[in-house]
């Protein structure tokens, strides 16, 4: 579980983050989205100990991060798989070499218990023969899958995912958001999902935080947001026709 408590964030005379206040739960796809502009990606960078907040705090499972030493927040970020927009894969590394690149860096496994793990990971997002191909051999949707696979080999216990969509297909990203729930469900992972994406939004939106101008404007849950009145919510939930579709079916089966 991860807690946020009155975070504010700022560079220069700009305040990005004015007071954010939520928490993430433990074996739920937690989602972030807002407008361009609102500080998703701050606060997402706040999450993972890259930015520090100059005000408020950030606990992971009680563990408020700035009380922790040098020494628990190496641990801690050990704790943390990151999938990257547009999966940031090693073009001359394989498959199996960008998964078992985190193993190498900060274990002291053995080669057999590595290629275990890979094989394991790999298996988990079927990818079950593609060990020794290059990441310019395989598709978008396959180098997505590698992420996740490289983001789930240390076992984290927080998995966050910044626009894991981003350049897919609609049947591919459903495919790998699908996988992102198992994933976070299977092993009761905290995962926090940093995406416009409102496919995702209806697919795997179990908890939902919308930021506006660096301000939390609404949170609750995919069938929750299609039932609010906030305004704010409705402008940028509903700006295609196709959502005000579903908004007036909801509207429709709730009467």
């Amino acid at each position: 579980m991860i807690e946020v408590n009155d975070i504010h964030k700022s560079f220069d005379n700009s305040h990005i983050l004015k007071g954010v206040t939520t928490s993430f739960q433990k074996g739920k796809t937690n989602l972030i989205i807002g407008q361009s502009g609102s500080g998703k990606t701050v606060f997402l960078k706040c999450l993972l100990g890259l930015f520090t907040p100059e005000e408020g705090t950030i606990s992971y499972d009680g563990k408020i991060y700035t009380d922790l030493t040098d020494e628990q927040k190496r641990d801690l970020r050990q704790e943390m798989g990151m999938v990257f927009q547009g999966s940031a894969l090693f073009d001359s590394m394989t498959v199996e070499g960008n998964v078992k690149f985190p193993l190498e860096m900060f274990t002291k496994q053995s080669k057999s218990e590595m290629q275990d793990r890979a094989d394991f990971v790999l298996k988990r997002v079927n990818l079950v023969d593609a060990h020794h191909k290059y990441p310019s051999e395989i598709s978008g949707g396959m180098q997505k899958r590698v992420a996740i696979a490289r983001a789930i080999v240390m076992n984290p216990k927080y998995l966050f995912c910044d626009e894991p969509n981003s350049g897919l297909d609609p049947k591919t990203a459903i495919v790998i958001d699908n996988l992102i729930k198992e994933i976070t469900e299977e092993y009761n992972i905290t995962t926090v999902i940093n995406t416009h994406d409102m496919n995702s939004v209806m697919e795997i939106g179990e908890k939902i935080l919308f930021l506006k101008d660096g301000l939390k404007a609404w949170e609750g849950s995919n069938k929750e947001i299609f039932k609010t009145d906030n305004e704010t919510v409705t402008d940028f939930v509903y700006s295609s026709d196709l959502f005000k579709k579903v908004r007036q079916m909801y509207i429709e089966e709730r009467n």
